[in-house]
């Protein structure tokens, strides 16, 4: 995650876009930009850094009107815009970093301004970590080779950065259907090892399903002969 601090290095505050959505790291994200405030948001922070912060927030369940001082968000960098003539934009955002808010910065802005801190995982057993990335992305590939069985889709296999065990957990977590409070939760994690075992786990309550539908869906396109047809009598 070098890169990533480098690229908010000198950065302590970040304008905050609450949404019920959780942004993970290297993951891309295309967001809907029509909002006054998040326009100005929009148009600030294409005038300097590109920077922007994610904050996890669903109004529909809070208590709150705005995500508590201490949450953890990830840092989004706008990588692609389209204005329309209206005003609002397309845009593409990529997410860069997580951070914790430390407090909320009165800048006389329409939208949210936090004052942050950054945060990478901590140190780990290398060999424990590598051992659950590889469990991970075995249990993933599994999966993704069942679904495109299941569609049809001869496409070759993603590769997964399984040597990049903090990267791999991010990437398969933004894959998986979880709900938003479950994602955050694998965000908030500071320990690589805890999150991949938590992915692990998931993976492998549903790799058998996934892969027994994929098991009858072959069965049928041959009816259930193994592709070939059965003889039928006169």
């Amino acid at each position: 995650m070098t890169d990533s601090f480098e690229r908010v290095r000198g950065v302590s505050e970040l304008p905050l876009f609450p949404l019920p959505l959780v942004l993970f790291p290297g993951v891309p994200m295309p967001l809907h930009i029509f909002e006054d405030r998040y326009r100005q948001m929009f148009a600030d922070v294409s005038a300097g850094n590109s920077l922007f912060g994610l904050s996890y927030f669903d109004i529909n369940t809070a208590t709150n009107t705005r995500p508590p001082v201490g949450h953890v968000g990830c840092a989004a960098e706008v990588v692609e815009s389209q204005s329309l003539p209206d005003g609002r934009s397309n845009i593409l955002t990529v997410g860069l970093i997580r951070y914790r808010v430390i407090e909320y910065v009165e800048a006389g802005e329409p939208y949210l301004v936090g004052r942050v801190e950054f945060f990478a995982d901590e140190r780990e057993d290398e060999a424990l970590l590598a051992t659950r990335a590889r469990h991970v992305a075995e249990l993933f590939t599994r999966i993704v080779r069942a679904v495109r069985a299941l569609n049809n889709d001869r496409a070759s296999l993603p590769d997964l950065p399984d040597a990049d065990p903090e990267r791999l957990s991010f990437l398969v977590a933004a894959a998986m259907e979880l709900d938003g409070e479950a994602r955050q939760g694998l965000l908030e994690l500071r320990s690589g090892a805890e999150r991949l075992e938590r992915i692990g786990n998931l993976l492998s309550q549903v790799v058998g399903n996934y892969e027994e539908r994929a098991r009858k869906h072959k069965l049928a396109k041959g009816n259930g002969h193994g592709g070939k047809h059965p003889k039928l009598d006169a």
